[in-house]
């Protein structure tokens, strides 16, 4: 689908995707409904108002699909969610942690970096730190973003 570089390309793209195509669609429907209905029912067609009761089914329809799509929309998410929180047993840990204007980057063999290394097709595990203030940790590439708040410890992991 898109360019990336880890694990979670597939999953938070096609929630994007199939988020976007399902707002387009409704968007592309509901405009065409609208300037439908407002030549049909111009003033000078109709010059006079007539009002007009509610009508149960179309109501209860139109609160059901709704409904239904953001239900589908959450549990598509909240699958690449799980997927994202459990952690495999043989990540490479890695403690980042955030500095006013940086990021550190300290390996298990003692190695710190301004820059993140890592190996492909292999689990990393991100330990998020920060002492200053709150920083905003996100690799486009990889589909991870993570809030890093002082005093607070965050696990973020992929695989590249």
């Amino acid at each position: 689908m898109f360019n990336g570089a880890s694990s979670f390309i597939e999953s938070v793209d096609g929630v994007f995707l199939f988020t976007i195509i399902v707002s387009v669609f409704f968007l592309v429907l509901i405009t065409a409904l609208m300037i439908g209905f407002v030549i049909k029912y111009s003033r000078k067609k109709n010059p006079k108002a007539v009002n007009i009761k509610g009508n149960t089914k179309l109501e209860i329809l139109w609160t059901a699909i709704p409904t239904v799509l953001v239900l589908i929309m959450f549990w598509y998410g909240w699958i690449g969610y799980l997927d994202m929180t459990n952690i495999p047993e043989d990540e490479i840990p890695v403690d980042v942690t955030a500095q006013m204007w940086s990021w550190k980057f300290k390996y298990s063999n003692g190695r710190e970096t301004d820059s993140l290394y890592v190996p492909v097709n292999q689990p990393v595990k991100l330990n998020l730190i920060s002492y200053d203030v709150n920083h905003s940790f996100f690799i486009p590439a990889f589909r991870i973003k993570k809030d890093v708040f002082p005093g607070t410890e965050r696990e973020v992991w992929f695989e590249a």
